[in-house]
């Protein structure tokens, strides 16, 4: 007579070896581990960042990012524009832009200061994609303010007026801290990092990524 086998040792294995896989699979696809936060801190004096879509959107994505950071640029590029037209513009959600210089980046406070500055005639977005589509321009030079200052003029902003911002800097450099504060606060070690609903998770996230993380964030608002 043929012994019985157990199996369930078995299945036990393979089961863990299918979780471990599909957990590895959403690492890849999004970036990285998905950690959640919470509601955000909220701080009525602090700059709340640089924000595109509707305050009616049920979802927010707020992206903590670095101007010298390739792959925030990379996300800049290839990510922003479809999540801009395809989600921002529909409603469906709202993205905020929270400035994260890292340290090391020689050039990356300046051109943080330069971003807020063109926001203060509200131009924030239009320099920020000067700075990360031009990226292997101004990353290299020791001094980057021609190329900050062709980029404001290319813009159309009163040059003389962000040129007093950049050497002031004091109101501009606050809405900077801001961002980088709220950042550390919540546990954001590398750009380019995001928080949707509630989960941050770093890395420069593909189009389909940053769908999966809106469609858990709406399921989660459904229930």
């Amino acid at each position: 007579m043929a012994q019985s086998v157990n199996l369930k040792p078995f299945y036990v294995v393979v089961g863990a070896v299918v979780l471990a896989g599909a957990a590895w699979i959403w690492s890849s696809r999004s970036g990285g581990e998905a950690i959640e936060v919470g509601p955000m801190p909220v701080n009525a004096t602090a700059f709340p960042g640089w924000v595109l879509g509707s305050d009616s959107a049920p979802v927010e994505i707020v992206e903590y990012a670095d101007f010298e950071c390739p792959a925030c640029g990379h996300f800049a590029i290839l990510t922003a524009p479809d999540v801009k037209t395809r989600l921002v513009a529909s409603g469906r959600v709202r993205f905020r832009f929270r400035d994260f210089p890292l340290d090391g980046h020689a050039n990356s406070p300046a051109a943080h200061l330069a971003g807020a500055c063109a926001g203060e005639q509200g131009r924030f977005w239009e320099m920020a994609d000067q700075l990360f589509y031009q990226q292997r321009e101004w990353v290299p030079e020791r001094r980057p303010m021609r190329e900050f200052r062709r980029y404001a003029d290319a813009i159309g902003l009163d040059v003389d007026q962000w040129e007093a911002c950049m050497k002031e800097g004091r109101s501009a450099g606050g809405k900077v801290a801001a961002g980088k504060q709220e950042g550390i606060a919540i546990g954001v070690q590398s750009t380019p990092s995001f928080v949707i609903g509630g989960l941050l998770v770093a890395g420069s996230l593909s189009y389909d990524s940053i769908v999966s993380l809106v469609e858990r964030a709406e399921a989660r608002l459904a229930q």
